[in-house]
């Protein structure tokens, strides 16, 4: 397209330098100019301006439009859009500009409205630790131990956000580095429940592990698929009442691990359903911090599965998570 436009342009270069040699002859000679000399000379001009505005239109125009609709990006302007006319590789340059330019969109939104939510969800805890601070230094409470276990607790639970809003951060902008390894996912799976074991006996809450017998290694990152299980049974017991049960279960499938972790707690209302996983989304009577769905969410999401929920209001809650079934790197 390149080289049809350089001829172009030699074309029109030769094409005026015949209509000046028409009407201007050169050497000095006195040679009348004549009516078909003009008229040919004339008609040969409207062919070049014809030429040279339809190059403008098909090439110039658009590239211009291009230049312009950079500048607007460059200086913050996300919404700009280029228009999408001109030959075909013209077009095709537009839609890549215009699909970068929407994700830089969707990008710089997304950072705006997590600064917003992370101002939002260290100004709670940041101000009852100053208070209680404030009320010990007063002499409102009591400089004792009790009090000050309740502000290392609340120290825990504030390092336990910022640690939430990092790990979110990273999931989010794609940063987030999982250190796979050969992983015998049902092992995994004991380990992590039974950290819950002493927590599901205090509060007469049956917890069982049923796993297949022939499932395969798993090349994942057990930290993290740890830290997804880890929020599902902590979820799930803190929703079930004495006397209940929470189940997790993991089985094969043709390319994929199911792992479910079910509950006979409360449920979630049908109209709360498809909003657990958003972010700071926080349920009737919720005591966390509304990130830990959306990490796990993030988390699962990072290993090329998903996760979703099935639940009935008043009979408990399941959350599955899929992963793919890939073979274990060899070591």
């Amino acid at each position: 397209m390149g080289v049809v436009f350089a001829i172009c342009l030699v074309l029109i270069a030769v094409g005026l330098t015949t209509v000046v040699s028409w009407l201007l002859p050169s050497g000095g000679a006195t040679i009348p100019i004549r009516p078909p000399r003009i008229f040919f000379g004339l008609l040969w001009l409207f062919v070049l301006v014809a030429l040279f505005r339809g190059l403008m239109g098909r090439f110039g125009f658009p590239l211009g439009a291009m230049v312009e609709a950079a500048d607007r990006v460059a200086a913050g302007d996300y919404s700009t859009r280029a228009p999408e006319h001109g030959p075909r590789w013209m077009r095709t340059l537009a839609r890549a500009f215009n699909s970068m330019t929407s994700r830089l969109e969707m990008q710089d939104r997304q950072r705006r409205d997590l600064m917003a939510d992370i101002a939002h969800e260290l100004r709670t805890p940041l101000a009852v630790l100053q208070g209680r601070l404030e009320g010990m230094l007063d002499g409102i409470y009591p400089r004792d131990e009790e009090q000050l276990a309740a502000v290392l607790q609340d120290t825990r639970m504030l390092a336990r956000l910022v640690e939430d809003l990092r790990t979110l951060a990273h999931t989010e902008s794609g940063t987030l580095t999982l250190q796979k390894e050969s992983t015998d996912l049902a092992i995994l799976l004991n380990d992590t429940a039974a950290s819950f074991a002493a927590e599901a006996a205090e509060r007469h809450i049956q917890l069982d592990v049923e796993s297949a017998a022939s499932l395969p290694l798993m090349d994942i990152d057990p930290v993290r698929i740890r830290e997804v299980l880890t929020n599902l049974i902590s979820n799930a017991l803190r929703h079930t009442s004495a006397n209940g049960r929470v189940s997790v279960t993991a089985s094969a499938e043709k390319d994929s691990i199911v792992v479910a972790v079910s509950d006979t707690g409360s449920g979630i209302p049908a109209e709360d359903l498809p909003r657990i996983f958003d972010r700071f989304y926080k349920g009737h009577g919720s005591r966390g911090s509304g990130l830990g769905l959306t990490i796990a969410r993030n988390l699962v999401v990072a290993h090329g599965g998903e996760i979703r929920a099935e639940s009935e209001e008043g009979k408990g809650t399941t959350i599955i998570f899929v992963l793919p079934q890939l073979p274990p790197r060899q070591s």
